[in-house]
């Protein structure tokens, strides 16, 4: 299969799926693709190239949001793709806040975001600052999820073994909770209720606003 950029890059983020990012190097990718090193560099013009790269096409997995209907659906449209995107690809976060050459995915899916809040009545700026605290939400959470000390896919079975550990007389808060837990009265539903604050502020802010 003749190599292409594309190709490249789809190699180096199935390698960093499964090993991180840090595994990544010039000659495991063309080991994987089963080429010499040196006929990377026809495709991408160092590993800074072969980064900016991958980020964007991380980002262009994720939904655009579209202009001129609800606005507030497509917001949470867009959040809930770009968190499972990092979920798949949970080495992704730091490299994409990290780039400081966007691509041509990672600008069309801003200016998507921001021509959809403006299209809805958001000033610019206001708009800037709606996605700045939608992404601080779902990046931030993607980090918090990814860099617990467990799999929490498992958090049941994680406060079942800790639960004798956490004393009821000198911590009755966080015991209850546990034992909710572990009981499955409660679920961690932590993402959309951030999610869901940060747009009724935002619905709050918009009925304020004087249309530009």
């Amino acid at each position: 299969m003749r190599l292409t950029r594309d190709r490249v890059l789809t190699a180096a983020i199935r390698l960093a799926d499964q090993s991180g990012l840090a595994a990544l190097s010039m000659r495991k990718l063309a080991a994987e693709l089963d080429v010499e090193a040196m006929s990377l560099y026809n495709h991408v013009k160092n590993k800074e190239d072969l980064l900016d790269g991958v980020a964007d096409l991380v980002m262009g997995e994720m939904d655009r949001p579209v202009a001129g209907g609800q606005w507030r659906a497509e917001m949470h449209r867009r959040a809930a793709s770009v968190y499972e995107v990092l979920r798949r690809h949970w080495w992704a976060v730091d490299l994409i806040a990290s780039r400081q050459t966007p691509g041509p995915a990672h600008l069309a899916h801003y200016d998507a975001t921001i021509g959809c809040l403006h299209a809805a009545g958001f000033p610019y700026l206001l708009a800037g600052h709606a996605c700045s605290a939608m992404d601080s939400h779902v990046f931030g959470f993607t980090i918090r999820r990814r860099d617990l000390p467990f799999d929490p896919d498992k958090l049941a079975e994680w406060a079942e073994h800790n639960l004798p550990q956490i004393s009821v007389e000198r911590y009755p808060h966080v015991h209850d909770i546990a034992e909710k837990i572990v009981s499955d009265e409660y679920r961690d539903a932590g993402f959309e209720f951030g999610l869901e604050l940060i747009l009724d502020g935002l619905e709050k802010v918009l009925a304020t606003v004087t249309r530009e």
